[in-house]
């Protein structure tokens, strides 16, 4: 909640950066060592150092000249915040090993800068060993001498990979080249010194800045610009062309990058490169050459030999490698492996890992492969859906082999039998534990805008087989109290820095390793987490005030957050910075009227402003005249800024103050389209600006992870900086995606995902898309609506996410304005959401205390279950205790399969029904319930009423849900919803198998805490009772009501003292 203090605070603020910069940018210096002592953990070895911060966490730190840098970064901001652990270290036969007991890491003393062969890492995951180069994957891949290299293969800083236009070669192409600095790199060894041509293969077209003429980019050989290349349109984005530049190489090994620098224009797409001697005709693409596959090894499938339309592909997430093999369509199709190092003759076992999902406009279903031995007769694998193409299972099957070599080839029985994609084989003994691949677990985007059913994702923290690496050579050192970003100084001999997290199985472990190292995820105010109504759509205050605040407390729909969308501004609608006193002729009496309402509200910016702007003037004298002419949506005559520059940001932020002094709670940066930007290197550009507003408001509501200058509106690419340093700040807000089917669909796996790779824990989606999509004729003038299923199922959806917000570009949102069954639908959830306010403040507050995500990937918590990476893309535990499977099919009655985990009972929470861990079930739904289950053992704590908002609310009645069938317990979380710094817990243990619920007396105080609380308790899954007790007493029957049907005994515990435990319980 921005208060009136905190508005005072932004005041300040302003006038600081009006003053001089609040956030100093300092010289790299020789003095990097910081505050830090590190020698009980840290391990030299010549130019290279370890620091050991947990068993499962060890720093790598390469310095060319030995000087190394103890200083926090923009990143790692807390290495301090982790006990030295024990670990042994040894130098012998010229390795230094260190194991942490969990961790092994073997470095080739005096070998250099860390690479493929000279570091290793070696842990356990599960009962499988895994040996891995954590640094591989850094260095530049080889092109040789007149061979055709593909640019989606190379090192990448910028280009995405795409594949949304016609005429490239291998599985994709490079795309965009939209900001200086992007670049991608091959490393090519020539035999001798000469001039070569250095040939780029380029589409050129009408780029994102509205130009179609010729482009340039630069070569650079080892850092040292060499060339710059023309490239002429080539009329459409599906036609290609060859550009040659000369080039001067001495003989050896070389670096060539293809560069945009500050002068080139960008904006190509590059499909492939070659380095050819003079006269040379551009080379021909050439199949990759097929690898064998040695027993007992794990092999990528897409490196078997490939027939009849079976191909590499790469246009899905979480695969390992460098693609996996998919085209497997036809009963022609094949892909032939051979099979080496086989002991001796007999039955060992084939491990496939696949994806099988929606085939075109058929619906997930059983499928098969054959798998033939040689020439022998084939059998088959039958492959179960799994939740969408971006999720992987690992099954394992019978093969008879003869010892020594032989051929193994996929294949299809029959024409529509396959449609599968694989990602990896195994060929193994019996006793072999299921082998899990280098293969990401979720993953992130700067947003989903754009987003039609799926989108290609950056990989996180999470790795199938356990471990990560965390590269932080490219962040600036940062002083985080002070808030001073310094350059790191310049390395002779080169510089690394990265975190190894070799956690196993453990990914809970990770999460929360990562919370220490790079900051906790932020906490928001409370009544962020209940319910939102946005809307892209012209409204004045005479909307709000008279017709759609009334009409939610008529109908008894709670709303705690109303966000004022772009239209409210003077002038421009886009990027001005007045309010309109057409549509808000009283907008402090409006802002006033909302906070005594109970109501916080976000308003809409864009960060740009027009040269005809009032504020303008100003502006650009506070920017001392650096304001930069770009154009925008606007039109020509339209300013933006550099972030990075400290009189840019003062001017930036000083548009705010005068609507900020009106009471706006959070500002929604909108920074979608137009080309402000932070040139501060070493620090996130979207990470930097939510770090200001957070300074302001407690909290950024905005894109993250990236900058709009990588990769664009719709196609956003990681940075090498990383995602990691946005979660202490900001509520990420997803974008604008299309408003259908597969996009819910899509949603339902990528919050969880998201969240699991880099520790953000506030997602925010528009709940029912933002536009296009399913539309129908809508209620208000010039708007539409959606189909009313799709509307209530992404309602449904939305209470069980971090953040619900209901949103979307002049298309009707309104439960009221949909029919009967959509209407109570979507009104009943948005009144359980907030129910469950407590039991979600209470998973947030986790999440910033051990970084375990609200919406948690089922993967998360049952690591050793093929089905929890199957069906992560359906399904999610929202908390510790909720097992959520939000409804995705068209249909007023829909039939969703959920798997129910190992070691627990489930119980639905809708109809008391309680199904056994380790199965899965077909669950039938109308559009009144969602298939939602409570864990045995899990205590969920909500309001016991429903109530119009969370402000001027106190939980003066709570109940807690009880999953009647194992131990285990939970705790409710309590601060006054803004100061996270003084605040209570009550801690709730589960007894007798789920009898008996024990409420301890609460601990710890803030301002407005309750002082007594009438506890309700449900136990779910309950036989019917002989007796009911609270506090050892037994109860009248009228303070207890048990239903057969829905197997739920309701226990009145009546009034009691906060600070006195409680205790209910049933025989």
């Amino acid at each position: 909640m921005l208060t009136r203090s905190s508005t005072r605070r932004f005041a300040a603020g302003v006038a600081a950066l009006l003053a001089g910069p609040a956030l100093l940018l300092v010289p790299g210096s020789a003095a990097q060592a910081g505050h830090r002592s590190v020698a009980r953990s840290a391990v030299v070895s010549g130019p290279a150092r370890f620091e050991v911060l947990s068993p499962t966490l060890i720093r790598t730190e390469y310095a060319g000249d030995s000087r190394f840098v103890d200083a926090d970064t923009f990143n790692a901001v807390n290495r301090e915040g982790f006990a030295p652990p024990k670990f042994t270290s040894r130098t012998r036969d010229g390795w230094l090993t260190i194991d942490t007991g969990a961790l092994t890491l073997r470095y080739k003393v005096g070998s250099g800068p860390f690479a493929t062969d000279n570091l290793t890492v070696r842990l356990r995951n599960g009962r499988q060993v895994v040996q891995a180069a954590p640094w591989a994957d850094r260095a530049a891949p080889a092109c040789a001498v007149g061979a055709l290299c593909e640019a989606e293969t190379a090192k990448l800083r910028g280009p995405g990979v795409a594949t949304d236009h016609g005429g490239y070669t291998g599985p994709g192409f490079a795309a965009g080249f939209e900001a200086a600095g992007d670049f991608l790199t091959y490393a090519v060894t020539v035999p001798a010194a000469g001039t070569y041509q250095y040939a780029v293969r380029y589409a050129n077209s009408t780029g994102g800045d509205g130009q179609n003429t010729t482009r340039t980019l630069s070569v650079a050989v080892d850092g040292t610009a060499a060339a710059q290349v023309s490239l002429p349109s080539t009329g459409s984005w599906d036609t290609w062309a060859v550009a040659t530049a000369a080039v001067a190489l001495p003989a050896g090994r070389h670096e060539i990058s293809l560069t945009r620098e500050a002068a080139d224009s960008g904006h190509v797409n590059v499909d492939s490169l070659a380095v050819v001697r003079p006269g040379d005709a551009y080379p021909q693409p050439q199949p990759p050459a097929p690898q064998q596959c040695a027993f007992g090894a794990l092999c990528e499938a897409d490196a078997a030999v490939l027939a009849g339309g079976a191909k590499l592909a790469r246009d899905h997430n979480g695969y390992s490698g460098g693609g996996f093999l998919a085209g497997l369509e036809r009963t022609a199709s094949s892909a032939t492996l051979t099979v080496t190092d086989v002991p001796k003759a007999g039955t060992y076992r084939l491990q496939l890992r696949y994806a099988n999902a929606r085939a075109g406009a058929q619906a997930p279903r059983s499928r098969t492969v054959s798998v033939a031995v040689g020439q022998g007769a084939p059998g088959t694998v039958a492959l179960a859906p799994t939740s969408g193409w971006d999720y992987w299972r690992t099954v394992s099957a019978p093969v008879t082999l003869p010892a020594g070599t032989s051929t193994v080839t996929l294949g299809c029985p029959a024409a529509d039998s396959c449609n599968v994609n694989i990602d990896t084989v195994a060929f193994v003994a019996p006793a072999t534990p299921i082998l899990a691949p280098h293969a990401a677990l979720g993953g992130y985007r700067r947003s989903l805008d754009g987003v039609d059913g799926g989108a290609l994702t950056a990989p996180g923290l999470l790795y199938a087989d356990g471990w990560s690496l965390l590269d932080d050579t490219e962040s600036a050192l940062y002083e985080p109290g002070a808030r001073t970003v310094t350059q790191r100084s310049a390395h002779p001999g080169g510089y690394q820095d990265g975190y190894v997290f070799g956690y196993g199985r453990d990914y809970a472990r990770a999460l929360r390793e990562l919370s220490v190292l790079t900051g906790p995820t932020a906490l928001l105010p409370r009544w962020t987490y209940g319910v939102w109504y946005s809307e892209y759509y012209d409204r004045s205050a005479a909307d709000f005030q008279q017709t759609i605040v009334p009409r939610f407390r008529s109908e008894n729909i709670p709303l705690d957050a109303l966000v004022v969308d772009t239209d409210f501004k003077a002038g421009d609608k886009w990027n001005g910075w007045e309010i309109d006193p057409a549509r808000f002729p009283d907008p402090k009496g409006f802002l006033d009227w909302l906070h005594a309402e109970g109501l916080h509200t976000s308003w809409n910016v864009h960060p740009s402003i027009d040269g005809s702007d009032p504020k303008f003037a100003a502006a650009q004298e506070t920017a001392k005249g650096k304001l930069r002419r770009a154009g925008c949506n606007s039109g020509p005559d339209c300013y933006v800024f550099d972030w990075a520059d400290p009189d840019q940001l003062a001017a930036y932020f000083g548009l705010h103050k005068d609507m900020q002094d009106l009471g706006i709670d959070a500002w929604w940066l909108d920074w979608c389209c137009d080309q402000a930007s932070s040139s501060l290197p070493g620090v996130t550009p979207d990470a930097w600006i939510n770090h200001q507003y957070a300074a302001e408001n407690g909290f950024a509501f905005s894109r993250a992870y990236g900058s709009l200058q990588a990769g664009g509106y719709s196609n956003p690419t990681a940075v090498p900086t990383g995602p990691w340093a946005d979660k202490r700040t900001t509520l990420h807000f997803s974008g604008d995606t299309i408003s259908n089917w597969e996009t819910l669909r899509y949603e339902v796996g990528y919050t969880p995902g998201e969240s699991a790779a880099t520790g953000l824990a506030a997602i925010s989606h528009d709940i029912g898309g933002h536009t296009f999509g399913l539309q129908e004729p809508g209620t208000e003038p010039g708007s539409t609506k959606l189909p009313d299923d799709l509307y209530a199922r992404w309602v449904q959806m939305g209470t069980f996410q971090p953040i619900d917000r209901l949103h979307s570009n002049h298309s009707d949102r309104l439960p009221w304005q949909y029919g009967p069954a959509a209407h109570k639908s979507s009104a009943d959830f948005l009144r359980l959401r907030e129910r469950l306010m407590p039991y979600t403040y209470s998973a947030a507050a986790r999440a910033n205390r051990d970084g375990l995500p609200i919406t948690r990937p089922m993967y998360l918590a049952y690591p050793g279950e093929q089905e929890a990476y199957a069906t992560a893309g359906s399904q999610y535990l929202y908390g510790p205790d909720l097992l959520v499977a939000p409804v995705t099919e068209p249909g007023t009655t829909a039939t969703t399969s959920v798997w129910f985990p190992p070691g627990s009972t489930w119980t639905d929470f809708f109809t008391g029904v309680t199904y056994r861990g380790g199965t899965t079930a077909d669950i039938t739904t109308t559009l009144d319930t969602m298939p939602v289950f409570v864990r045995s053992g899990g205590a969920v704590v909500t309001r016991t009423g429903d109530v119009s908002g969370d402000v001027g609310n106190p939980l003066r009645a709570a109940t807690v849900t009880v999953g009647v069938g194992a131990n285990g317990g939970g705790e409710l979380y309590e601060d006054d919803g803004t100061d996270h710094t003084r605040h209570a817990t009550t801690a709730l243990s589960v007894r007798d198998a789920g009898r008996t619920l024990r409420i301890d007396a609460v601990r710890g105080r803030h301002p407005g805490q309750v002082t007594g609380r009438d506890w309700t308790v449900v136990f779910a899954g309950a036989a019917a009772p002989r007796s009911v007790r609270v506090n050892g007493h037994a109860v009248a029957r009228t303070a207890w009501t048990y239903s057969a049907a829905a197997r739920t005994l309701t226990v009145h515990a009546g009034p009691q003292p906060v600070r006195h435990d409680v205790t209910v319980s049933y025989r």
